[in-house]
């Protein structure tokens, strides 16, 4: 697995055609991971702009996931993003969340499904039982997991025939996960991680007062302007360094291309890791309050933050 992928996620204000260019533009640039999902609305563009680009399909890693309302017909949502991306396999295929807990797009945070309910691990397992059946008929070469917490995946580590190859979940200077991370990292399990600028693109309806600006911070400012670089490429050098995979977004060219070349020039010292691992403020950015299944809940539910799973 690359280690960079460009994320696909458009959010509220950038149509599926923009996302679409800026996939063809990515991979122009050298971009050769594509994390995609169904949900995202636009990956009948993004395999149409891949072929276009003329890279032979075993250069590419592609992830997708399956969405919450499609955990009973896991091998129809993956032959549908199949389909959409005019693709033959994928590289990656992951549940996105761990709730089967439904919402329209663009819906406020206070919205529920009247159908909604909390984790339930014999329910998560039959959907996980229909991912290794993918991998057993050859529709994607791996699986993967995202939004987990280390309760949830004690429990699908314990079952599982076929064990998650990677975490997809929310990683960034001023939110580092650290106990879910080592945890992952001790278990084989790769971690991929998302909003690695601190999401500053997501939508409006996610945004709290208490939310916090990682390419603001201090600690993050002066190590860019010793480097000469922009604060962005701290939060991505820093990613990768620390050894998980970021997945950026961004439909401006200077941005992506700026995101894949910052690898390539000298990395962060130890001591600049240090500073960052310091700056952590614990700040949660894609809460998911949608998928809360009860009426005046908070969203600190979803995440098992006393280690155990809410019900």
């Amino acid at each position: 697995m690359p280690a960079i992928g460009l994320g696909t996620f458009g959010s509220d204000h950038v149509s599926a055609d923009q996302v679409a260019e800026a996939v063809k533009g990515a991979i122009a640039a050298g971009y050769r991971h594509l994390d995609c999902a169904a949900v995202y609305r636009n990956e009948d563009r993004i395999g149409p702009a891949v072929k276009e680009t003329g890279i032979p399909r075993d250069d590419l890693w592609i992830t997708s996931k399956v969405w919450n309302d499609q955990h009973s017909d896991v091998l129809g949502a993956c032959r549908q993003s199949l389909h959409d991306l005019q693709l033959d396999h994928l590289d990656m295929y992951l549940v996105h969340w761990p709730f089967p807990n439904f919402h329209p797009p663009g819906c406020s945070v206070d919205s529920r499904s009247p159908d909604a309910r909390p984790y339930i691990h014999e329910e998560f397992m039959r959907t996980w039982h229909q991912m290794e059946q993918l991998v057993d008929l050859g529709l994607t070469r791996h699986i993967g997991t995202s939004n987990m917490t280390i309760p949830k995946l004690k429990l699908l580590l314990r079952d599982a025939r076929i064990k998650p190859a990677v975490n997809e979940m929310e990683l960034h200077p001023h939110f580092q996960q650290p106990e879910l991370f080592d945890f992952v990292r001790a278990n084989g399990i790769e971690p991929i991680g998302y909003s690695p600028l601190g999401s500053p693109g997501r939508p409006e309806r996610d945004r709290t007062p208490d939310d916090t600006v990682d390419v603001e911070d201090p600690v993050v400012v002066a190590i860019a302007n010793r480097l000469g670089i922009h604060p962005a490429a701290v939060c991505i050098k820093w990613a990768v360094q620390r050894g998980q995979t970021p997945i950026p977004f961004s439909v401006k060219p200077r941005n992506y291309v700026a995101n894949l070349e910052c690898l390539k020039s000298a990395p962060l010292t130890d001591e600049d890791m240090r500073a960052i691992a310091t700056i952590d403020k614990g700040c949660r950015l894609i809460k998911g309050q949608v998928f809360l299944w009860k009426d005046n809940q908070s969203w600190e539910d979803l995440w098992d933050m006393n280690g155990e799973i809410k019900g």
